[in-house]
């Protein structure tokens, strides 16, 4: 039984006529094959090939009918070609384009309609042409500034309304605003805060409305300012003080 994988079939769904193709005398020179390296095949990874062979065709096809060729063409083609094809319906077109383009480029598809050209394009930019990027309507697009952005920037995106945004904010921005972290809306965020602060500093965290965030501090809190966490409401807080006390009162 014959599969799929082994047919030649172009993007369209018709058998490729090696006889009738433009490039016909490249396969004489092992330079295109069937099945293996062919412009017209549905296989993307059998046009990757053929580009690989054979690169400087790669200018021609810029405007070809299917998507995948003109995406993996834009892999090879002359970067001056390339600036035309940020404006392409294809999302994948304009994403192989830009990533080969100078900044200025990847500037203009900071607003592209699709999530994963702007996730990409956040992932090439330096710290100054990300700042419009960090009110992106899109979660993910925020997650992957606020991982990339030099800590000191990142005061900008205290109020982000994603929280696994926020939780990154308090890994990673400078210590001197660990206090603002401290005070966030979400548990997850304040412990991922506390988590960063000195013994000392954690005394404001004390009385947090979240048990786990008590619970961390019960266990680094210096041992003196423990003091009525050994009767708190949950147990487990309430045990790792009791502990603490009682490893302190051993030494």
């Amino acid at each position: 039984m014959t599969r799929e994988i082994d047919e030649a079939r172009d993007w369209r769904g018709l058998d490729i006529d090696c006889a009738n193709c433009a490039h016909r005398d490249l396969l004489a020179m092992g330079r295109c094959e069937l099945r293996k390296a062919c412009v017209h095949d549905r296989y993307a990874r059998r046009i990757d090939r053929f580009f690989n062979w054979n690169p400087e065709l790669a200018d021609g096809y810029l405007a070809h009918p299917h998507f995948e060729v003109r995406a993996i063409a834009a892999k090879f083609a002359n970067p001056f070609l390339l600036p035309r094809l940020l404006s392409d319906p294809d999302e994948t077109v304009r994403w192989e384009a830009v990533r080969r383009l100078p900044a200025r480029y990847q500037c203009e598809l900071r607003n592209d309609p699709h999530r994963e050209v702007r996730i990409r394009v956040a992932t090439l930019l330096d710290d100054p042409d990300l700042l419009p990027m960090m009110q992106d309507e899109d979660y993910y697009v925020r997650i992957v500034i606020a991982r990339k952005v030099a800590p000191a920037l990142l005061v900008m995106m205290f109020d982000d309304p994603e929280v696994e945004v926020r939780r990154i904010v308090a890994q990673r921005v400078d210590a001197q605003w660990l206090g603002r972290m401290c005070r966030d809306s979400n548990a997850d965020v304040r412990l991922e805060a506390a988590q960063r602060l000195t013994p000392e500093q954690l005394l404001d965290l004390r009385d947090d409305v979240d048990w786990r965030v008590r619970h961390y501090v019960a266990t680094r809190l210096n041992v003196d300012e423990i003091g009525h966490l050994i009767n708190d409401s949950d147990p487990l807080v309430a045990e790792a003080a009791r502990e603490r006390l009682a490893g302190e009162a051993l030494k």
